[in-house]
């Protein structure tokens, strides 16, 4: 079956850096776009940023631009958030997303930016 695990959230000061990672199996990675989501406490869930299959295409949403880098390591089935110059605003549950027959999600890791 499908799964996908988060995990590096945490708590960081703002400007902070983190590094989220997703481990997904029970499917063909490697030939999957992936995707990162945020949601934070009262807003939807949001996209934040894409990779497709080979990795060579990103997007992002504007709000994380240049800030954040998404990347991926088809060896080891895994994608990876890097989040640099953190802001309050980005606190929220991080979840990553691959859509087969239908959407598949993680659990989600939180971040929390705050001093």
């Amino acid at each position: 079956q499908v799964q996908l695990v988060e995990s590096g959230g945490g708590l960081v000061q703002p400007g902070g850096s983190l590094r989220l990672s997703c481990a997904a199996s029970g499917f063909t990675f490697s030939s999957e776009s992936m995707y990162w989501y945020r949601q934070a406490p009262g807003k939807e869930r949001e996209l934040v940023a894409r990779i497709w299959p080979t990795g060579g295409s990103t997007t992002y949403a504007d709000s994380v631009k240049a800030r954040f880098t998404i990347s991926r390591d088809n060896a080891k089935n895994t994608v990876h958030l890097q989040m640099n110059s953190l802001k309050p605003e980005d606190t929220a549950v991080y979840f990553c997303k691959v859509v087969l027959s239908r959407s598949y999600w993680g659990q989600g890791t939180q971040v929390t930016v705050s001093s």
